[in-house]
C-alpha cells in the first residue's frame, strides 16, 4: 500500500493529498505489451499464411510406375546426381540458368556426372504440372532437355502469377523445338505421362525431400538452388573416393553432355 502524506509545499495548495509511490505499471509497461501484442499477432498471421512446401497429394487411381527422372550425360559417369524440382520454382529457375550451365560444361560433357532430374510438383505452384506434363511430352521426342531449358528461361511468362492458361504458352516452346505438334498436343490432352510424374516426385517423398529444389548426392540430400562452386565441391569429394572411375571416363566428349530421349 503506498503510503501518502500531505504536502503543503511551494505551488501547492494546503492539504494535497500526494502518493509518493504509485499504484500499477508505468507506461513504459503498457508500451511494452502492446508491442509484443502487435508482434504476436503479426507472426501468428504470418505462420498461417506462408505457402506449405508439400507435393500434390498423391492419385490413387493412376497406375504404380518406376521413378526413372530424365538423364543427362554419360551413363557410366562415375557420380550421378539426383536433382528433385518443380518447374514453377523460382530456386529451382535460377539453378537452372545460373550455375547449371556451367554444371554442363565443365562436369557432365567431361564425363565426370550424369544429371537425373526428377519432378517434385508443389501444391503451391498451380501450374507446375501443366510443366512437367509437357516436358515429358518433348521427351518422347527426344527433346526432354531442350524442354526443360526453355520452361525455366521464360518461367515468368507461365507460372501462376503470369496466366491461369500455361498450356498455349508451354505448346509455343514446343512449336519452336520443332516438336511434331500433333503428337505433343495429344500427349498433353491425355496427360500420358501423369502416373510417370507422380512417381518421380514419390521417389522424392520417399528420400523425405521438402523443399526445390533438393539435390541427392553420394546419399546425401542438399536443399537449395546451389552455386556452381558449391556444386563442384560435392562433386569433388565423391570424384576423390573414385579417382580411377574419373579418369576413365574424363574422355567421353561433348556427346555425353546431350539428353538422350527415354534414357534411364
Amino acid at each position: 500500500m503506498a503510503k501518502h502524506r500531505v504536502d503543503g509545499g511551494r505551488g501547492r495548495r494546503p492539504g494535497v493529498v500526494t502518493s509518493t509511490k504509485r499504484g500499477g505499471p508505468g507506461r513504459g509497461f503498457w508500451l511494452a505489451l502492446g508491442l509484443a501484442v502487435v508482434v504476436g499477432i503479426g507472426l501468428l498471421g504470418y505462420l498461417a499464411s506462408r505457402p506449405k512446401l508439400t507435393a500434390t497429394t498423391i492419385d490413387p487411381n493412376l497406375p504404380p510406375m518406376k521413378a526413372e527422372g530424365y538423364l543427362l550425360g554419360s551413363p557410366t559417369a562415375p557420380v550421378e546426381v539426383i536433382e528433385f524440382a518443380d518447374f514453377e520454382c523460382p530456386s529451382c529457375g535460377q539453378f537452372a540458368t545460373l550455375a547449371e550451365p556451367d554444371i554442363r560444361a565443365k562436369l557432365v560433357n567431361t564425363g565426370k556426372v550424369r544429371m537425373r532430374f526428377m519432378d517434385f510438383p508443389l501444391s503451391m505452384h498451380p501450374n507446375t504440372w501443366d510443366a512437367s506434363l509437357a516436358a515429358a511430352c518433348a521427351n518422347d521426342q527426344g527433346k526432354f532437355w531442350e524442354m526443360h531449358d526453355v520452361i525455366f528461361q521464360n518461367q515468368d511468362r507461365w507460372n501462376g502469377e503470369a496466366t491461369r492458361r500455361p498450356r498455349s504458352v508451354l505448346a509455343e516452346y514446343a512449336k519452336g523445338l520443332g516438336l511434331d505438334m500433333s503428337k505433343y498436343n495429344a500427349c498433353m490432352d491425355a496427360e500420358t505421362h501423369r502416373a510417370q510424374v507422380q512417381a518421380n516426385q514419390q521417389e522424392g517423398e520417399r528420400h523425405q525431400v521438402n523443399s526445390t529444389p533438393t539435390f541427392l548426392i553420394g546419399g546425401k540430400l542438399y536443399p537449395g538452388a546451389l552455386a556452381y562452386d558449391a556444386f563442384k565441391k560435392l562433386i569433388d569429394a565423391e570424384l576423390a573416393k573414385a579417382p580411377s572411375a574419373a579418369d576413365t571416363t574424363k574422355a567421353t566428349g561433348a556427346d555425353s553432355g546431350k539428353a538422350k530421349a527415354g534414357a534411364r
